[in-house]
């Protein structure tokens, strides 16, 4: 069926027109199947046989056989109504807000840095950030690790030279020094994937704009905060997200800090958390509900970007 729509004639006259519709192919729909295909396959049946064992009685019996049994919401009252839970989830959080904000600082800084570099600058940090991006995480733990040694770290001797007597320090015992640690660790494996991103970003904004705000008498700060951020919110705003995701499930790094000398019982994080409960413990159905709890808390935290999103889709 033909559609009406408003047009304007070469005489400035505006006037009805019958336009043809748009047809519909499948075409779109046959190329995202194998994709949707993969994510139901690999993230879809997982995250239901996640949900079905947290609302089951599901140990290491069952593992080996024993029939599971349906318990229903049992499991996440007794994880909602656990001090502990609470504890790590509160710590999880304030642990995962620091990391942000400094890997976000730290990013753009260093995305605006890169951009005002000459091309031979910007090649080598490019290269230094790439090197820093691309190392396994359990790697990196294992060098910082090194560096922080009681003994023979190289922090330790360097506060030597500088006269503060820190021979024999470690800096794992203290949750605190810790968490110091585990932040340097993660937020230097961060950096890049923010900086890249938002380096790429300024890339597309025009210059004629800003040179046009400049030209009126606008500052620097005044072109930043109006233009550049304008072109950048939406990076921004879909990076930080990620940042959340990552830092509030974070694993690797904790886990082998703790292994290497932490005091777990003050250290774990809601992913080391799940770990400790589910499978340390054999107690699959409550690290379940834990899980689950965990994905919800994310879904919360992406809920945002995503209002945001379809709001700026809206015509």
């Amino acid at each position: 069926m033909a559609v009406l729509e408003r047009a304007i004639d070469p005489a400035g006259r505006s006037r009805r027109v019958r336009v043809a519709p748009r047809r519909r192919t499948a075409l779109p729909l046959a190329l995202l199947a194998p994709s949707v295909a993969v994510l139901l396959v690999l993230t879809g049946w997982p995250l239901v046989k996640l949900l079905v064992t947290s609302t089951q009685h599901y140990g290491r019996a069952q593992v080996f056989g024993a029939p599971p049994e349906f318990v229903g919401l049992e499991n996440y009252r007794a994880v909602l109504g656990d001090t502990a839970f609470w504890q790590v989830l509160l710590r999880s959080a304030l642990f995962c807000a620091a990391c942000v904000v400094l890997t976000m600082t730290l990013g753009t800084l260093i995305a605006l840095m890169m951009g005002r570099l000459s091309k031979g600058m910007r090649l080598a940090v490019s290269v230094g950030l790439l090197l820093a991006w691309a190392m396994p995480a359990l790697t990196s733990i294992v060098i910082w690790g090194w560096m922080f040694d009681s003994q023979y770290g190289v922090v330790n001797f360097l506060l030597g030279r500088l006269g503060i007597d820190a021979q024999g320090h470690s800096w794992l015992i203290s949750p605190l020094s810790f968490f110091a640690v585990a932040a340097l660790v993660i937020v230097w494996q961060s950096v890049p994937f923010v900086a890249f991103t938002v380096y790429a970003a300024l890339t597309q904004v025009p210059d004629e704009v800003d040179e046009a705000a400049q030209l009126d008498g606008a500052s620097a700060a005044q072109r930043f905060r109006h233009i550049t951020l304008a072109y950048l919110r939406p990076v921004l705003r879909i990076v930080t997200v990620l940042q959340v995701i990552w830092d509030l499930r974070v694993f690797t790094q904790i886990f082998a800090l703790q292994d290497a000398g932490g005091i777990t019982s003050r250290t774990s994080t809601l992913g080391v958390y799940v770990y400790q409960v589910g499978v340390a413990q054999g107690r699959f159905d409550v690290g379940s509900a834990i899980a689950v709890v965990m994905v919800v808390i994310m879904l919360v935290a992406s809920a945002a970007y995503v209002r945001q999103t379809l709001r700026e889709e809206q015509p």
